[in-house]
């Protein structure tokens, strides 16, 4: 007979389905921006464009550094070396990072076409590449050429001062911690309202000394507009954003050890048992299902609010361009 348990097992598969393909199409990275600075160019048959290829199959493909979510490397010797890295997000996957990684390395070359110096930032992971060695002090190396994006929806006027002065206390706690951390990260939150939560997360590439690190995160964190429900800002070297929901993936955070492997529901048995096997399932799956359906309605509302694009004028007496996000 078509059970209950059957139903709730139909159903499972049924989500696992459509959850394997909603993850099949987030697997293209989310871009942003890119910066193509109006330096020399090369041209496609020169020893530098051979080891821009070379320098960007790299950084894609060093399978071991996706953990740690950064690499940096140079390709060939000067005058014609090129010096590259990448960042992934610190709560990105090794897999996200490395797909986002591969994906960005192809697509950088095709928005700045023989350009010897290139940055392109996507939500997941960030790469970057010059003919000039920026490792030596790439904190002072951020300039003009960055990224800001601000949600469309404003803090109320009664509610701005107490907000920007949360936004910036955490943020700078955040600064301080990261420029202490072997990742050169952190996120922490801090309550708003009794119904609502301020979520901030800083990272700095990891190769910077720690007080470069600060510098550069309190550099950004005075231009960060804060009269917004959430914003975030991108230069090369660091990166802070800050919300009113969850938008980072705290477990991943905490941890960079594996994810724990599926659950395995036991297989149905005749005879003895036979019926407290059913009776688990009929227990567990309404529960799973139940969880399954919370983890979708987060995905939704989370990929809800990273949509629509907008390019705004310069902010009022800011240096770097605004660029809206709803």
């Amino acid at each position: 007979m078509f059970g209950y348990a059957s139903f709730s097992s139909l159903f499972i598969l049924f989500f696992f389905a459509n959850l394997k393909s909603y993850y099949a199409q987030q697997q293209t990275p989310n871009y942003l921006f890119h910066v193509c600075p109006n330096t020399t160019t090369y041209s496609k048959n020169s020893i530098y464009y051979s080891n821009l290829k070379s320098l960007l199959s790299s950084l894609s493909s060093t399978d071991r550094v996706f953990s740690i979510g950064f690499y940096s490397t140079v390709a060939g010797q000067s005058p014609d070396a090129v010096y590259g890295l990448f960042k992934c997000r610190g709560d990105m996957s090794p897999e996200v990072c490395h797909n986002c990684v591969d994906f960005i390395a192809k697509d950088i070359r095709s928005r700045c076409p023989e350009r010897k110096q290139g940055i392109i930032w996507y939500d997941q992971c960030m790469l970057r590449y010059a003919d000039q060695n920026f490792f030596l002090d790439s904190s002072l190396q951020n300039g003009t050429t960055g990224l800001v994006l601000a949600n469309t929806s404003k803090i109320s006027v009664s509610q701005q001062d107490r907000f920007s002065d949360l936004v910036l206390s955490t943020l700078n706690k955040a600064a301080t911690e990261a420029q202490n951390s072997s990742r050169k990260l952190n996120a922490r939150k801090a309550n708003f309202t009794a119904f609502q939560t301020l979520y901030v997360m800083v990272q700095c590439t990891p190769d910077l000394q720690g007080q470069d690190c600060l510098r550069c995160l309190q550099h950004i964190i005075t231009q960060l507009p804060t009269n917004r429900t959430g914003a975030s800002l991108m230069v090369p070297s660091c990166s802070l954003r800050y919300e009113l929901y969850p938008f980072y993936n705290s477990t991943a955070l905490r941890s960079t050890q594996p994810l724990s492997p599926p659950i395995s529901f036991p297989s149905p048995r005749h005879g003895k048992g036979g019926k407290s096997t059913v009776i688990i399932v009929a227990v567990v799956v309404p529960v799973t299902a139940i969880s399954l359906l919370l983890v979708a309605v987060f995905i939704f509302r989370a990929k809800r609010k990273r949509t629509v694009y907008e390019m705004e004028p310069l902010a009022e007496g800011g240096k770097l361009p605004f660029l809206y996000i709803k």
